[in-house]
C-alpha cells in the first residue's frame, strides 16, 4: 500500500490535486477541469499496473458479513467504517485493469453527453441559462445599475451608512433582474466606491458591502446557479428516493414517500426567495449598525435631489400608504366574500376520478413496517381506514361520461355560485387605479381632474361589470362593454403616465421591476416553467435596453414601447379568447380575437428586432452577444468536463468509498453538516459551477437519500455555494472588485471587509437551520 494508503484513498488524493494545479496553472477553468480528468486517469492507471494502489475490500463471502445480513443490516450500509472488524482482502483499484475503466470511462461520457447536455429530459432546464445570462448581459449593458445606485443614494443617502444600505438594496435589485455577480460587482465598484472613499466611508466596509450585495445574484431568482443545482438536484433526489423505498422493501418511491419523488428549478425559485431576502436584510443590518457605531466611517451624505416636487408626510402617506392599503384590503376582503371571484363555468364531459388513500396499503410487510417508521402509525390507519371506506364503497370511482342533463345542472349551479365581479377585471381595474393614485400623490400640486376622471372610468368598470355581464357573457360582448369605461380610464391614465415619468425613482425602477414581475411571477405562480419564462425576460431586456438607447441618443422609443403594450395584448386576449381556430364550431369574434393577437404577435417580434437594429446600430449588440456565448459555453464546458471527472472517480471506487463514509454516520444531521462543512471548506478553492458539477454528484445520493425536505437541503447548498465568492484566497466577487478598486485600497481592506459577511453567511445557514419553514412556507403556499 502507498504510504500505508488505501489505494482509493490515494486515487482521491490525485484527482484533487490534479484538480488544483489545474485550476492555478491559469489554464481556462473549463478546460482543466476534462484535463485534471484524463491526467489523475493516467497517473492512477500507471500506478495501478505497477501494483501500488492496493485496495481493502471485505470480503462478503465472510461468515461475519452473512451474520450482519441475517440481523437485517442493509448492505449498503455495512462499510469498513462502521465494521472495521470484518474480513477484507486485497484488491486492484481496477480490478478488470484500466482498459476495461477506460472504455467504460469513454462510453459513459458519451451517454451523459446526451443525457445531460444534448438530448436529455434536463436540456430544456438548462437553456434558461441562456435566456437568464442574456438577459443580465443585456441590462447590465443597459447601464441599469448607473441609474437604480443613484436613485437609491438620493432615497438612503441621508440615513447613517444610507451609501452602504443604498448598495445592498441596488444589489438585490440587480440580482433579480441580471443575476450577474461578475458584472454587478464591477458595475458598482466603477460607480459606488469612488463615492462611498469620497464621504470618508470605510475602505472595509465599503469594499465588503460591494462584494456581498453583488454575490446576492446567486441565491436571488432568477438565479443561474438555482438553474444548474436544480436541474442536478431533481435527477440526484429523484434517484435517491427510489433506491431508498427500495432498501426499505417497496417497490417505488410514490408508494413509500406517498408523493412523487419531484423537484423542479420553479419549486426552488419559490423557496429562494424568501432567504434571498433574509441576506439583504441582515446584509444592511450589518451595514446600518455599523455605521451607528462608527459615524465617523459611514457618515449620513446627502445627495442632491433632482425629482423637483416636493411631497409632504401626509400627503406622502395617504397616497403611497393608505390609499393602495384600502385597495388591496377592500380587494381581499370582498374575495372573502365571494363578491369578487372565479367566474369559469365550463363543465367537463366527465366527471373527476374519485380520490384514493392518502397511502398505498396493499404492500408487503417489509415494506408496511418502513412506511409505519416514516409517516408514524397514525398515518398509516388514517391510510387503512380510507381504502376500505373505498372498498366498501365498490372501489375507487372511475372517470364517467355525463349526460347532457347532468352537464346542464352542473352548469346552472355554477353560473349561480358564480361571483358578481369577475377577478381578471377587478384585477385590472386594481391595477389601473393604483397608477391613478400614485400619481396623484407624486404630483399634488398639479391639476388632479383627468385623473379624478380616470377613477371615474374604473368605478364605472366595476358597475358595468355587475350589471351588465354575467358568467355567459361572451369575451367579445364583454369587450365592447368595457370599452367606454377603459377609454374613459385611460383619459387619466395619459396624465397618470406623464406625471409618474417625471418622477426619478419611479422612472429608474419601474421598468425593470415589471420586467421582474413578469419573470419571476410567472415561474413563482406555476404559469410557466423557466425556460419560456426566461425567454420573456431576454426579450424584455432587450426592448428596456433598446428604449434606453434611443433615449440617450434623443430619439422617439414610441415603436419600442408600443411593442411592449403588443406583448400585454396578446397575453389579454390569449387569456380571455379560447383561439383553437381548427375546431368544428368557430365563433366569429374568435375568428377576430385571433387576428388581433396574431397581429399583436408580429408587431411584437418587429419590435424585439427592431431592438435589435438599435443596439446593433449602437454596438451593444455585439458585445452582448459574444459575453453571452462566452459565458453559456463556458457552462457547458464546465458540465462536460466534470462528467469526465466524476466517472473517472467513479471507476476506481471514488464515489462509493465517499458515500460509504457518510453513511457510516448515524445521525443524517451530521452527515449534512460535516457535507457543508466540506463544501464551506472546498469554497476557498474552487468556484461554485466545479463544487456543483464535481461535489454534488458525489454526495447528493446521501444527502438527497434521507428524510430532509430536498428544497430545503438544495437551498442551504446554494447558499453555502454563495460564500465561495467571498472566501479568500479564490472568491471571484474579490477578484472582480480588485480589478477596479482604486490603488489606495488594498487586498487586506478586501479581504477584512468581507469577513463580517462571510459570518454572516453562515448566520444566515444557521438560521435557515433551526428555521427551514423560511425555505418551505412559500412553496407550501403556492404549490407545485
Amino acid at each position: 500500500m502507498l504510504f500505508g494508503l488505501d489505494g482509493v484513498e490515494v486515487g482521491l488524493i490525485i484527482v484533487f490535486l490534479c484538480l488544483f494545479g489545474g485550476i492555478l496553472s491559469g489554464f481556462p477553468v473549463a478546460f482543466a477541469i476534462g484535463g485534471a480528468g484524463v491526467i489523475s486517469f493516467g497517473i492512477i492507471a500507471a500506478l495501478d499496473s505497477a501494483g501500488l494502489l492496493i485496495h481493502q475490500a471485505i470480503d462478503t463471502s465472510s461468515a461475519m458479513y452473512a451474520d450482519l445480513v441475517a440481523q437485517g443490516i442493509k448492505a449498503d450500509t455495512i462499510s469498513l467504517f462502521n465494521y472495521p472488524e470484518l474480513p477484507i482482502y486485497e484488491t486492484p483499484v481496477f480490478p478488470n485493469g484500466w482498459e476495461s475503466a477506460m472504455d467504460r470511462n469513454i462510453s459513459f461520457v458519451v451517454n451523459r453527453m446526451n443525457e445531460r447536455v444534448l438530448a436529455g429530459q434536463s436540456i430544456e432546464t438548462l437553456l434558461a441559462v441562456l435566456m437568464f445570462v442574456l438577459m443580465g448581459i443585456t441590462l447590465e449593458r443597459s447601464k441599469i445599475a448607473n441609474d437604480l445606485l443613484t436613485t437609491m443614494a438620493r432615497v438612503f443617502g441621508p440615513l447613517p451608512g444610507g451609501l452602504s444600505v443604498s448598495v445592498v438594496v441596488v444589489g438585490a435589485f440587480l440580482a433579480a433582474s441580471t443575476g450577474i455577480v461578475g458584472a454587478t460587482v464591477v458595475t458598482m465598484g466603477l460607480l459606488s466606491l469612488p463615492t462611498m472613499l469620497k464621504n470618508n466611508y470605510s475602505p472595509e466596509l465599503a469594499t465588503g458591502v460591494i462584494a456581498a450585495s453583488g454575490t446576492l445574484g446567486q441565491i436571488i431568482p432568477p438565479s443561474i446557479v438555482i438553474v444548474l443545482l436544480g436541474t442536478l438536484a431533481g435527477d440526484l433526489y429523484s434517484a435517491a428516493q427510489e433506491s431508498r423505498a427500495q432498501v426499505a422493501g417497496c417497490t417505488d418511491a410514490l408508494t413509500f414517500l406517498g408523493e412523487p419523488a419531484v423537484l423542479s428549478v420553479g419549486t426552488l425559485f419559490q423557496a429562494a426567495l424568501l432567504p434571498g431576502i433574509m441576506l439583504a436584510v441582515l446584509y444592511a443590518a450589518y451595514a446600518f449598525g455599523y455605521a451607528l457605531l462608527n459615524p465617523s466611517k459611514a457618515p449620513a451624505v446627502v445627495v442632491e435631489n433632482k425629482s423637483g416636487e416636493v411631497i409632504t408626510r401626509n400627503e406622502g402617506l395617504t397616497w403611497f400608504l393608505f390609499v393602495p392599503a384600502a385597495l388591496i384590503g377592500g380587494m381581499i376582503a370582498l374575495s372573502s366574500a365571494n363578491v369578487i371571484g372565479n367566474q369559469n363555468i365550463v363543465v367537463d364531459s366527465f366527471t373527476d376520478r374519485g380520490e384514493a388513500a392518502s397511502l398505498r396499503t396493499s404492500v408487503s410487510e417489509e415494506c408496511k413496517a418502513s412506511m409505519i417508521e416514516l409517516h408514524g402509525q397514525d398515518a398509516w390507519d388514517t391510510a387503512v381506514a380510507e381504502q376500505a371506506a373505498i372498498d366498501n364503497s365498490g372501489g375507487l370511482q372511475t372517470s364517467e361520461k355525463l349526460t347532457d342533463e347532468q352537464r346542464a345542472e352542473i352548469f346552472a349551479e355554477r353560473v349561480a355560485d358564480a361571483a358578481p365581479i369577475g377577478s381578471g377585471i377587478a384585477i385590472i381595474t386594481l391595477l389601473l387605479t393604483l397608477v391613478l393614485t400614485t400619481a396623484r400623490g407624486v404630483k399634488p400640486s398639479a391639476d388632479h381632474r383627468k385623473l379624478y376622471i380616470g377613477l371615474g372610468g374604473a368605478a364605472l368598470m366595476i358597475l358595468i361589470d355587475i350589471l351588465m355581464i354575467t358568467p355567459t357573457t361572451s369575451p367579445g360582448t364583454t369587450v365592447l362593454l368595457m370599452a367606454v369605461p377603459l377609454a374613459i380610464m385611460w383619459y387619466g391614465l395619459r396624465d397618470a403616465l406623464g406625471m409618474l415619468s417625471q418622477n426619478e425613482l419611479l422612472r429608474v425602477v419601474f421598468p425593470p421591476l415589471v420586467l421582474i414581475i413578469a419573470v419571476l411571477g410567472s415561474i413563482l405562480g406555476g404559469i410557466t416553467n423557466p425556460t419560456p419564462a426566461a425567454a420573456l425576460g431576454a426579450g424584455g431586456a432587450i426592448l428596456l435596453a433598446a428604449y434606453r438607447k434611443l433615449a440617450d441618443e434623443q430619439k422617439s422609443g414610441k415603436l419600442i414601447l408600443w411593442s411592449s403594450f403588443s406583448i400585454i395584448v396578446m397575453i389579454l386576449i390569449g387569456v380571455n379568447f379560447d383561439l383553437r381556430i381548427n375546431q368544428d364550431t368557430v365563433a366569429f369574434e374568435t375568428y377576430i380575437a385571433y387576428f388581433f393577437a396574431y397581429g399583436a404577435y408580429l408587431f411584437a417580434m418587429f419590435g424585439i428586432l427592431y431592438g435589435c437594429f438599435v443596439l446593433f446600430r449602437g454596438a451593444v449588440l455585439s458585445p452582448i452577444v459574444r459575453e453571452t456565448a462566452k459565458v453559456t459555453s463556458m457552462v457547458f464546458t464546465i458540465l462536460i468536463g466534470s462528467q469526465l471527472l466524476n466517472l473517472v472517480v467513479i471507476s476506481f471506487g471514488g464515489e462509493h468509498y465517499i458515500q460509504q463514509f457518510l453513511k457510516s454516520f448515524e445521525n443524517e444531521l451530521t452527515v449534512f453538516l460535516i457535507v457543508m462543512l466540506v463544501l464551506f471548506v472546498l469554497g476557498f478553492v474552487l468556484d461554485f459551477l466545479e463544487i456543483i458539477y464535481i461535489v454534488i454528484p458525489i454526495v447528493g445520493p446521501v444527502i438527497y437519500g434521507g428524510t430532509f425536505d430536498p428544497k430545503w437541503v438544495t437551498i442551504m447548498v446554494a447558499i453555502n455555494l454563495q460564500t465561495s465568492f467571498l472566501t479568500p484566497p479564490f472568491g471571484f466577487a474579490l477578484f472582480y472588485l480588485r480589478g477596479v478598486a482604486p490603488k489606495s485600497v488594498t487586498t487586506g481592506h478586501i479581504y477584512r471587509g468581507v469577513a463580517p459577511f462571510v459570518l454572516i453567511q453562515v448566520f444566515g445557514l444557521a438560521l435557515l437551520w433551526f428555521f427551514p419553514s423560511v425555505v418551505t412556507i412559500l412553496p407550501n403556499l403556492i404549490g407545485n
